[in-house]
């Protein structure tokens, strides 16, 4: 009789050990790779998606790298469906056109997306792995806030903007394209809705979505299109969220720099919001062509003293009036000018032409010498950029081209 051979068990302290290995180093995850053969159909078809694009050779890229995997890992023990949250990069030395179709001027850039369209706001938070994941938490939390009774949208806060939307039911084609926006805008606007019983007396004419502008007295706007025509519905809705005239705060800072385009500003002290309808009126009136040149912004005199010193104002002097061109900053003349017609509209085109930056060097352009007085060459110096200064940090980024001056 053969004696029975039984295999030799690990030791209890081995065993022990994997494991714990195994209970702090889980299996790395897979960040799905996106290149031009993919991209298109993985970010069409998830819900959220958290893009890092990189460079092999940046060193702050190398050092997101498993921060960022660690994050994917937590979230996807919270969210398993593989649409409904993706972790995604791109080698944008390997994919230089998905680089620049998607505008990265810097690495390592994290960019959301909601079913295949980026949002403009990157994600700019602390680079851990708890900040990452709360920001996901929070791109998956629900944008709008269901009423259960119409007198709370009279005590709706008049200092934002309020996008509500009547429905019969939630289960429905409208609902689900407002969904849709509200997830996408909810940074600008406040999404609310209401349904069935509560929401009737708003739907005499069927299912209705309205606007309330900031303000106690603005009248109500009415969207008149299709409600399921998600184009139509998102280009109304951003129209209102988005304010032509925006307020520069730190916290934006950085985010409308990276724009790229020279700031038209408005400095105002926060109680005086007659000059700031006033400019927002004029820029309307005058500027409305040029909203992709230039941003038109205004902020207020306290926070934002140090930028008024660069042109030798102070609070006293506001309202002032002014362009960052990222080189140097230019005062309007004259506030009182501002209703002027056509006025506003020069001061903003003599920075396109370059005719502000060769005054302030050189003095007048001969055309503006009166005749017979000799042309004089008067040299001087423009203040510098002061929102120059909150553009991206060196110190997170590698920058990848400097702004060209104007």
């Amino acid at each position: 009789m053969r004696p029975a051979i039984f295999p030799l068990l690990p030791d209890p302290g081995c065993l022990l050990l994997l494991l714990v290995s195994w209970l702090f180093h889980p299996a790395r995850s897979e960040i799905t790779s996106l290149d031009s053969g993919n991209i298109d159909d993985i970010l069409n078809n998830a819900d959220v998606a958290l893009v890092n694009f990189y460079a092999d050779w940046c060193r702050f890229s190398q050092m997101l790298h498993p921060i960022f995997e660690e994050a994917s890992n937590v979230i996807k023990e919270e969210y398993p469906d593989k649409n409904q949250v993706v972790f995604a990069r791109v080698d944008c030395d390997q994919h230089s056109d998905i680089a620049q179709r998607y505008r990265i001027s810097k690495y390592p850039t994290l960019k959301l997306f909601r079913n295949g369209m980026m949002m403009k706001r990157e994600y700019r938070g602390q680079r851990s792995v708890t900040a990452i994941a709360d920001y996901i938490r929070q791109q998956k939390s629900n944008p709008i806030r269901e009423v259960q009774d119409l007198e709370e949208i009279s005590s709706l806060d008049r200092s934002r903007r309020n996008i509500i939307g009547y429905f019969e039911q939630k289960d429905s084609d409208n609902y689900r394209t407002f969904e849709r926006v509200a997830n996408i805008l909810h940074d600008d606007c406040v999404f609310l809705s209401a349904f069935g019983a509560i929401s009737k007396a708003e739907r005499f004419s069927g299912d209705n979505v309205i606007y309330k502008p900031p303000g106690e007295n603005a009248p109500d706007m009415v969207y008149l299109g299709s409600l399921t025509n998600f184009d139509l519905i998102y280009a109304w809705t951003q129209d209102k969220c988005v304010p032509l005239v925006r307020e520069i705060t730190f916290e934006n800072g950085e985010e409308l720099t990276e724009e790229g385009l020279p700031f038209l500003i408005l400095f105002h002290m926060k109680d005086d919001l007659e000059s700031l309808e006033k400019f927002q009126q004029e820029v309307a009136r005058q500027l409305i062509g040029e909203k992709g040149t230039i941003n038109f912004l205004h902020a207020d005199c306290d926070k934002f003293r140090h930028p008024l010193l660069h042109i030798q104002k102070t609070p006293a002097d506001c309202p002032v009036i002014a362009i960052d061109s990222f080189r140097h900053m230019y005062v309007f003349p004259d506030f009182s000018d501002l209703s002027v017609p056509g006025k506003l509209k020069q001061f903003v085109l003599d920075l396109h032409s370059g005719k502000l930056h060769r005054e302030f060097h050189h003095g007048p352009d001969p055309t503006d010498v009166a005749p017979g007085q000799p042309i004089q060459d008067l040299a001087s110096s423009p203040p510098e950029s002061s929102f120059q200064k909150l553009a991206p940090s060196e110190h997170r980024y590698t920058l990848l081209r400097e702004k060209d001056e104007l």
